[in-house]
C-alpha cells in the first residue's frame, strides 16, 4: 500500500495545480491572439491595412456604351415612326366614314384658298370646337362651325392649322361647305394625321366665303 501525502501538504498541492492551469490558459490565449493579429504584419506587431479597390480606368473602355445609346435612339425613332403610321391609318379610316360629298367639298376648299391673300373674308363666320378623342379613335379632330351670316347663298373654304408647343405649323387641313342658305350652318371635321403626342393646337388660318 502506497503512503498518502500528509494532510498539511494537500492545500499547497492544489494551489500549485491551479497556478499551473492558469498559466496554461494564459499561454493558449496569447497564442490565439498572435494568430489573429499576425499574418501580414510588418514586424512591429500592427495589423496590415486592407487594400483599397482601384476603380477601373474608363478611358480604356471600348465603344459599347455608345453602341447601346445608338440602339436606344434607333428604337425610339422606330416607335415614333410606328405611332405616326398608326395615326395616319386611323385618320384615313375615320375619314372613310365621311360622305363623298363632304370630301369633294374639302378638296374644293383647298383649291379656293390657294389664291387667297391674308386670312380671308369669312373668319367671323367660322369657329372651332374640340371633339372628344374617345369618339375619334384617339385622333385630334375639331369641328369647324360655319354659319352663313349673309342674306345670300354662299360657299365657304376654311384652312385649319395644327401647331405644336413652339407655335410652328405641324399640319394643315382644309374643309369646306357649299351652297349654304342664309343663316344655314355646317359642321365639317378637320382631322389631324399626327400622333397623339406631342399635343397640337388647332386654329383657323384662313376662311373664305365665295
Amino acid at each position: 500500500m502506497s503512503a498518502r501525502a500528509p494532510k498539511a501538504t494537500r492545500p499547497a498541492q492544489r494551489a500549485r495545480v491551479r497556478t499551473a492551469l492558469a498559466g496554461l490558459l494564459l499561454a493558449t490565449t496569447g497564442a490565439a491572439t498572435l494568430v489573429a493579429c499576425g499574418g501580414g504584419d510588418d514586424g512591429d506587431g500592427a495589423a496590415s491595412p486592407r487594400p483599397t479597390p482601384t476603380p477601373p480606368d474608363t478611358a480604356s473602355f471600348s465603344g459599347t456604351a455608345a453602341t447601346a445609346l445608338s440602339s436606344l435612339e434607333a428604337s425610339a425613332r422606330e416607335r415614333a415612326s410606328a405611332a405616326a403610321s398608326s395615326a395616319s391609318a386611323r385618320a384615313s379610316e375615320f375619314e372613310a366614314s365621311v360622305s363623298a360629298e363632304i370630301m369633294r367639298a374639302n378638296q374644293a376648299a383647298q383649291r379656293e384658298l390657294e389664291d387667297v391673300d391674308g386670312r380671308g373674308n369669312a373668319t367671323a363666320d367660322v369657329s372651332l370646337t374640340g371633339k372628344p378623342r374617345a369618339q375619334t379613335g384617339g385622333l385630334l379632330a375639331v369641328v369647324v362651325n360655319i354659319t352663313n351670316r349673309t342674306d345670300e347663298t354662299a360657299s365657304y373654304a376654311v384652312q385649319v392649322d395644327f401647331r405644336d408647343s413652339d407655335g410652328k405649323v405641324a399640319e394643315t387641313r382644309f374643309v369646306g361647305a357649299e351652297d349654304l342658305e342664309p343663316g344655314e350652318k355646317a359642321q365639317p371635321l378637320a382631322i389631324s394625321r399626327k400622333p397623339p403626342e406631342p399635343r397640337l393646337t388647332a386654329e383657323i388660318a384662313k376662311a373664305q366665303r365665295y
